[in-house]
């Protein structure tokens, strides 16, 4: 079998390998380019398209067709170029949609979980703000009724007349109201509270250093009740300047560590909290008690003009 010289330059001029083009002039009788090229077309899948036929090439036969490729070929290669191209645009088009989709996606799922955080934070902040209502008319009930008594004994001594007994029957005097009242056991929580009063108390002229004592005590608090487990949250060396400085040195502060549960050890060196000994309900109530010192500008008040 013989193949056409020109016939194949020019399909390789068209870019296909010298084994196809070979193959597709032998199979159609070295008759055109064209239909070379729509047997390669039909057959680009059969598994011996690139293998070279063993044929025999004529150099001296010549093409009965003219040089210039057809007309028919020139439509037939922009045709399958126009095919490659819009097939790339259809697919950059439907990955930029699924981009624009997924985009969508991400931004409502932000959106989402911002609204919640931001309900939660309402929820929490009303929450805060009712709780601190409440201690704070509970503090102005206790301040009415010490100033309803002391009143009371002040017309007493002075000898003034009282109230009608009839209407109303008269109000106890202050010793009378505590001969009358149980006696109530001191507890733990008692003796933190009064740690926190006497501190705030200690150092009523230096409101900063009193707010920076509470945070560093609720800070020491929280790790020991949020991280158990970790050493190095429930051991604190006294001699650490910065302790020193903001609880240490401060009336009431190792005091209100020790309630908690922290023990001294290793010749007074450290202060220690036993990990068999953490109470996650003490805790929590000591961690509450240190955020009322720190909102509740009543804190310690009452406590106070018992006192006196």
């Amino acid at each position: 079998m013989e193949v056409n010289m020109n016939l194949l330059g020019k399909l390789e001029s068209l870019g296909f390998p010298r084994a196809r083009a070979v193959r597709g002039l032998h199979c159609t009788g070295n008759t055109t380019v064209e239909d070379a090229v729509n047997w390669l077309i039909d057959h680009e899948n059969d598994a011996d398209i690139d293998q070279m036929p063993l044929v025999v090439i004529n150099l001296d036969v010549e093409s009965p067709q003219p040089n210039d490729i057809t007309e028919a070929i020139k439509l037939k290669e922009q045709e399958l170029r126009d095919r490659v191209c819009m097939k790339n645009r259809d697919e950059e088009k439907k990955l930029e949609r699924e981009r624009e989709k997924e985009r969508i996606r991400a931004g409502k799922a932000l959106l989402e979980a911002k609204r919640i955080a931001e309900e939660n934070e309402r929820k929490r902040l009303l929450a805060l703000r009712k709780a601190e209502k409440e201690e704070e008319k509970r503090a102005r009930e206790k301040v009415l009724k010490k100033l309803d008594l002391d009143k009371l004994e002040r017309k007493k001594a002075l000898g003034l007349p009282l109230e009608n007994r009839a209407a109303k029957p008269p109000l106890p005097s202050i010793q009378e109201e505590k001969s009358s009242l149980p006696v109530k056991s001191v507890t733990k929580a008692d003796h933190m509270r009064e740690c926190l009063r006497s501190l705030k108390l200690a150092y009523k002229d230096d409101n900063a250093k009193v707010k920076k004592a509470f945070q560093t005590l609720l800070i020491y608090v929280g790790n020991v009740a949020r991280s158990p487990d970790e050493e190095k949250f429930r051991k604190i060396r006294l001699s650490n300047p910065k302790f020193q400085e903001r609880v240490g040195s401060l009336k009431g502060g190792i005091k209100f560590l020790e309630l908690c549960g922290f023990e001294r050890s290793e010749g007074d060196e450290f202060l220690v909290f036993p990990r068999d000994k953490v109470d996650a309900q003490s805790l929590n109530m000591a961690g509450s008690m240190l955020k009322s010192a720190l909102t509740n500008p009543y804190f310690g008040l009452l406590e106070k003009m018992k006192e006196d």
